[in-house]
């Protein structure tokens, strides 16, 4: 237990020191950008002076070292308090990041859901079938996903289906008669209008998590287990879902965990191109008016984003691959 033990306060310790890493790499990066905060307000400004940007440098804290800034915005976090935005509503960084959370999330998860839900067969059966029409048609379709920018091919289903066939809506969230829908129609309005960014989202992911599997499947089948059951005349579905498909998940298991950010870095340009309040567009919006406790508390979500999915990578592979739980309870009981 004691080991155990041992592995888990190493584990947060680690976490601890990596995030204490990006934040102090963060927060001088932003700094070394271009421009102030000041400048959104004083240079459009025609009647804004000297004295004017230096009072509004001393009421953001600008004029301090950029130590002292930081010493100052850990204090803050500390008590899980981000600032207030330093553009013109200066609300609180919390609750502008809470109000788009749900959308970009929610987006995301569906979109990772059906991901895993139509990659995994493919790659299984690509890899089964290795060489044949099935895996041949699979990796063309694989490599042109891998090949399409997804701003470009926003675009193009946006010329298509919004355009050309209005279909389907190619902006913002609801349609300009939402109100008056009953709670049906506003649920169908809301799903007409995040089609388009899911499907993009989902093929985006959809090309690279295939490959990861067929290529873990084929690796898993080379090897002797496999088959002795083959030869000893299992069926082919017993031989993939009982014996293969749980050891040819840990590389996906991985992938999985490490694209837990990808729930905001991914989000910026789908976002910004279908006009979506989401963080993707939040965070674009705080980079281009400088807005740093905006910026920042938009990276230390992705940070914690970034860690977790580590873990969850670690906890999957615990619960994928049986000698990992056994070897940390033979290592407790020792």
């Amino acid at each position: 237990m004691s080991r155990m033990l041992l592995r888990i306060l190493t584990k947060l310790a680690w976490v601890a020191v990596v995030f204490f890493g990006i934040t102090v790499i963060s927060f001088w990066v932003i700094h070394l950008a271009p421009g102030k905060p000041t400048d959104m307000q004083t240079t459009l400004n025609p009647g804004a002076s000297a004295v004017a940007r230096e009072r509004l440098e001393k009421l953001y804290g600008l004029d301090q070292p950029i130590y002292v800034q930081y010493g100052q915005w850990v204090g803050r976090m500390a008590r899980l308090d981000f600032g207030r935005s330093m553009s013109g509503d200066s609300r609180p960084v919390w609750d502008k990041i809470a109000e788009r959370l749900p959308l970009t999330f929610g987006m995301n998860i569906v979109s990772l859901i059906l991901t895993l839900a139509v990659a995994i067969p493919i790659g299984v059966r690509a890899a089964w079938r290795q060489g044949g029409a099935f895996d041949r048609i699979s990796t063309v379709i694989v490599f042109a996903g891998f090949a399409m920018p997804s701003f470009w091919l926003a675009l193009l289903l946006m010329l298509l289906l919004g355009i050309t066939w209005p279909i389907l809506p190619i902006s913002g969230l609801t349609s300009l008669g939402f109100d008056s829908l009953s709670a049906g129609g506003k649920v169908w309005d809301v799903c007409r209008h995040l089609a388009l960014p899911v499907f993009l989202y989902t093929f985006g992911s959809l090309a690279g998590m295939s490959r990861f599997m067929r290529t873990s499947m084929l690796e898993v089948l080379r090897q002797d287990y496999i088959l002795t059951a083959r030869a000893k005349g299992l069926p082919a579905r017993t031989v993939i879902f009982r014996h293969a498909l749980r050891n040819a998940l840990l590389p996906v298991i991985t992938i999985l965990g490490l694209s837990v950010p990808g729930l905001i870095g991914g989000s910026v340009i789908i976002e910004s191109i279908f006009a979506l309040p989401g963080l993707g567009q939040l965070f674009y919006q705080a980079v281009m008016s400088r807005d740093y406790p905006l910026i920042m508390g938009s990276l230390v979500l992705g940070a914690v984003l970034t860690l977790l999915g580590n873990i969850l990578a670690d906890v999957g592979y615990g619960l994928a691959d049986p000698r990992i739980r056994h070897s940390g309870q033979n290592g407790g009981r020792s």
